[in-house]
């Protein structure tokens, strides 16, 4: 499971990447170089960018922490029966897994106490029970961590909002009523 240690603080430039990485030295053709740049004009990302379907493929924890710098959001493995027994919303990511969001005011503490909850309950799918009990580690080794503090912050979600169809009915279709106009 994950640690919430390796989210300590670090002195010096902030890294790049939220897992641990290396320098390496590559030479590659022109042509190569202008199109990883046109991926990402910073060429590690752009590698991993490309890399990033095949490691989406590999096995993730349930649940895990991905750090950036000082920061770490929880991302999981999607799960219906989170968001319906807890109220959290899952906004996917781009390997698959998804990060916690709320779409109510839930305190971190509230979500905590129905992760443990849930987990008393024998009908909880495996699967889910993996997510409960990793996002709920997660949880209570920050609360008892000295060196960390749990935010809870605010995302912004793009949703495509989805228009109701109509069904087709073997009958005669609506009419209008035409509109009145007032003066």
């Amino acid at each position: 499971m994950s640690s919430v240690n390796s989210v300590v603080p670090r002195r010096g430039r902030p890294r790049k990447f939220s897992v641990p990485s290396r320098a390496v030295t590559l030479t590659l053709p022109e042509h190569v170089l202008t199109a990883l740049a046109a991926i990402d004009p910073d060429l590690s990302r752009a590698v991993v960018r490309i890399a990033q379907p095949d490691l989406a493929r590999r096995p993730h924890p349930a649940a895990e922490l991905a750090a950036f710098g000082r920061h770490a959001v929880i991302v999981v493995h999607p799960s219906r029966t989170l968001e319906l027994r807890t109220g959290v919303v899952l906004v996917p990511l781009a390997d698959g897994r998804a990060l916690i969001s709320f779409k109510d005011s839930k305190t971190i503490p509230e979500l905590e106490l129905q992760l443990q909850d849930h987990l008393e309950d024998p009908g909880l799918a495996a699967a889910d029970q993996r997510v409960f009990e990793q996002i709920s580690s997660i949880l209570r080794d920050a609360r008892r961590s000295k060196s960390v503090a749990v935010q809870r912050r605010n995302i912004i979600v793009i949703e495509t909002v989805h228009r109701a169809r109509r069904r087709r009915t073997a009958g005669p279709l609506p009419t209008k009523s035409p509109r009145r106009i007032s003066s």
